[in-house]
């Protein structure tokens, strides 16, 4: 084990490292809080960065920037497909207090795409060949104390053949666009160095209604000449109370790293059931030295059982479950892939508005802040490395160079070692549409594939792909991406599709991984007419119209274990010319600066949101209509509605089983009209309207 810690790398997000603070000075139910000690610091490094691209070499060219940053938040989201990809210099002054000596310091990344060299007093102390996970260095020997020293990253997103991904229907935004942290620990410390892990791993053995039994794998490390003897301790929290508690004596030798098992038994465990109730235990890990507390890591727990039937489905905690889910890129408007706590935030709140339990997070690790929301709201997760095909695209996704192998293992093993701890992630996913032309990838996904196993022995694997092969067979679980009706053919096709591949392998466990089709809340339009996909034509009723029809092939059929929208946001990709500007895909339930949901969204929300009462009239941003008889569509999860038409009633109608209702042959005088709708439940008054002229 101790050779895994010489490779970079880092802790696992925003709160899975804290200082601990004094919350009582009293037992409570059997919890006695750990008291704040000289111990473990986490500082954000992100304020004050001066930066200039590394053709910029005379003085004074630097800008000021906070992180998170990315220089191609302007030329990538105005459709330059040239933008900017090479090298950015980042510069931070940093004073090391003296009373830091004795300490362990390290620098903690949490995203730098696509390639990090670092330097401390212009000394290079190491490079990170990845854009996706965090990385550590630890710079203890690195820095002069009590005083200023100079932090300097190298940044790189230019394109790299020994690098994933090569290839993406997405920007390659560079920077660093997650935090920057810098640890203090005592010499003595739960090593930040396995894999930018957390230091504490909690493998789930075995999890039943009854019972549970779960190992805390805990990587410790000795910064000291000298050995010594340390107490470890971990005890898991329901609130304040200490639900089951192990510690163990340990000698750790000089300048040594070890790894250590501690196992925990919980009766009649309280479960995590997504978002019916996504609870979480704490896992609080303790590292003492003659009494005292010198390093603490806390971790969720969220205990679970699941499993993927190739008939029925996904089971959670032995029910079965229906996945209803989304894809999610991680960028918006304005600020390209630098977003803030509050972007990750209004992600997840409109994904839960409108009734999504599952996500498929593509194409790349995104911020463990993210991963945190989607545990602490029930939402199921299927996250993945970025080993992407060119799709439909002339380029290529795999390389069969020893280098470019290495990198894919590399940044897979950070994926699940940085990751392990979320109960919301339930498969991991190791490609995206590969081609099996030229350098054939089979025999490197049945080595990631491997890997994967040897990994996480409790998660199943997964991938996404648009073509028959080889390459379906290798992973537990296989999804496909499908646009029926928008890049060919119609609707109609999926269900055949999905019927045919059941029957000829009723073996394998399939999944829709993407299915979507283009939108503009600026294109309207009377008729039914289908859209040209690579057109600046992208009428909103089409979506419409894709997304009822697709889904009631792939809500029909049981045996899809899970199925993912493409896209719960539109999102940048520079090369796109399409829709109603050039640099965005426009598949999206929801636009690119998360202002407006279009008419999909509603329709989704009306079938998979439950609890809060929906009454949406669809096409109202369709203000000018051209014919005299309309269809009037609303998507309701009420008993029903009854339509106006300037005061006028058309009668009350009864949703179908997919939240439709309409009413067909609505007449429309000339001038201005007033499409009124109103709920038919008496206790929950819902109305919605617009105004059209004709």
């Amino acid at each position: 084990m101790q050779g895994d810690f010489k490779m970079l790398i880092s802790t696992k997000g925003r709160y899975a490292l804290r200082v601990m603070i004094d919350l009582a000075e009293h037992q409570t139910d059997g919890y006695i809080p750990l008291k704040e000690v000289a111990q473990r610091q986490d500082i954000l490094l992100n304020d004050n960065w001066k930066f200039r691209f590394s053709h910029q070499v005379q003085k004074g060219s630097e800008i000021r920037v906070d992180l998170p940053h990315t220089w191609n938040a302007q030329d990538a989201l105005s459709g330059k497909t040239d933008y900017k990809r090479g090298i950015g210099n980042y510069e931070k002054k940093l004073f090391i207090r003296p009373e830091w000596q004795g300490k362990r310091l390290f620098l903690r990344f949490e995203g730098v795409n696509s390639i990090a060299d670092v330097f401390i007093n212009r000394r290079h102390i190491g490079e990170h060949r990845g854009g996706y996970g965090a990385f550590v260095f630890e710079i203890t020997g690195e820095v002069n104390y009590g005083k200023e020293n100079s932090i300097l990253v190298r940044v790189n997103n230019g394109e790299q053949l020994d690098v994933m991904p090569l290839v993406g229907d997405f920007n390659f935004y560079g920077g660093i666009y997650r935090d920057v942290h810098l640890l203090i620990t005592d010499e003595a410390c739960i090593s930040p160095l396995n894999y930018a892990s957390p230091g504490v791993r909690l493998i789930q053995d075995s999890v039943s209604h009854q019972y549970a039994k779960v190992r805390a794998v805990v990587d410790l490390a000795n910064g000291n000449n000298a050995g010594q003897e340390v107490e470890l301790g971990v005890r898991l929290l329901d609130g304040q109370k200490v639900v089951a508690e192990q510690k163990q004596t340990l000698s750790l030798a000089g300048n040594a790293a070890l790894q250590q098992e501690l196992t925990l038994e919980i009766n009649n465990p309280h479960l995590w059931n997504g978002r019916q109730d996504p609870f979480l235990y704490q896992a609080e890990v303790s590292l003492s030295r003659g009494g005292q507390l010198v390093d603490c890591v806390t971790q969720p727990l969220g205990l679970r059982f699941y499993r993927i039937d190739p008939d029925k489905g996904f089971f959670l905690n032995g029910k079965h479950l229906p996945l209803y889910g989304v894809c999610r890129h991680q960028d918006r408007s304005e600020v390209g892939n630098a977003l803030h706590p509050q972007h990750h935030e209004e992600d997840a709140a409109l994904m839960l508005e409108m009734g999504v339990n599952a996500v498929r997070l593509a194409h790349y690790p995104q911020a463990t802040y993210f991963y945190d929301l989607m545990d602490k709201n029930g939402i199921i997760v299927w996250a993945e490395i970025p080993f992407i095909g060119p799709g439909g695209y002339d380029d290529k996704g795999f390389v069969n160079l020893p280098s470019f192998r290495a990198n894919g293992k590399e940044q897979l093993k950070e994926l699940i070692r940085q990751h392990f701890n979320h109960p919301s992630i339930c498969v991991w996913g190791l490609f995206n549409e590969l081609l099996e032309s030229g350098d054939n990838p089979v025999e490197y996904i049945k080595e990631l594939n491997e890997l994967a196993h040897q990994e996480d022995t409790t998660r199943p694997t997964t991938s996404a792909s648009n073509q028959m092969g080889d390459l379906n067979f290798i992973t537990d679980a296989i999804a496909w991406n499908r646009y029926d009706g928008w890049y060919g053919g119609t609707p109609a096709d999926l269900g055949r599709w999905l019927d045919g591949m059941h029957r000829d392998h009723p073996e394998i466990r399939i999944a829709i991984s993407e299915y979507g089709a283009g939108a503009s809340i600026y294109h309207q339009q009377d008729s039914l007419v289908k859209s040209v996909p690579n057109s600046w034509w992208h009428p909103e009723n089409w979506q419409t119209y894709y997304h009822i029809e697709n889904w009631k092939a792939i809500s029909s059929r049981p045996y899809i274990w899970g199925s993912f929208v493409w896209n719960m946001f539109d999102f940048g990709a520079a090369h796109r010319t399409e829709g109603d500007r050039p640099g965005i895909n426009d598949k999206g339930l929801v636009t690119f600066d998360r202002k407006v949901r279009k008419d999909a969204f509603y329709f989704y929300k009306a079938n998979w949101n439950k609890e809060e009462p929906v009454l949406y009239l669809a096409g109202k941003r369709n203000t000018v209509r051209s014919r005299r008889l309309q269809t009037i569509t609303v998507f309701t999860n009420q008993p029903g509605a009854e339509l106006f038409v300037n005061g006028k009633s058309y009668g009350k109608a009864m949703p179908d089983q997919y939240a439709t209702l309409e009413w067909k042959n609505v007449e429309l005088q000339p001038g201005e009209n007033e499409i009124k709708v109103v709920s038919i439940n008496k206790k929950i008054k819902l109305t919605d309207s617009f105004r059209c002229k004709l």
